[in-house]
């Protein structure tokens, strides 16, 4: 029986160990490197999907300019009915 725990078998027994440990650690990291990866694919596509958001939405910031404008015509329009008697 001596013969099973030699000198070796304590590191053995630690090799074996840091091995299991190893595996553990990497079977948890795995998945959240996969998930990550995920993460960025859609964090690029959402990003993408706001920069084209603010492209079709630069026309608002001018229609404060629109609203006044259209203002103008229909005041323009009713003093002109007005002058025709309407």
């Amino acid at each position: 029986m001596s013969e099973l725990f030699d000198g070796n078998t304590g590191w053995l027994v630690g090799y074996l160990i840091g091995l299991v440990v190893v595996l553990v650690v990497v079977a948890l990291v795995v998945p959240i490197l996969v998930l990550a990866k995920k993460i960025g694919n859609e964090a690029a596509l959402i990003d993408a999907s706001l920069n084209d958001s603010v492209t079709n939405t630069a026309a608002l910031a001018d229609l404060s300019t629109t609203n006044t404008m259209a203002i103008n015509v229909i005041e323009g329009l009713k003093r002109g009915r007005q002058r025709l008697g309407g």
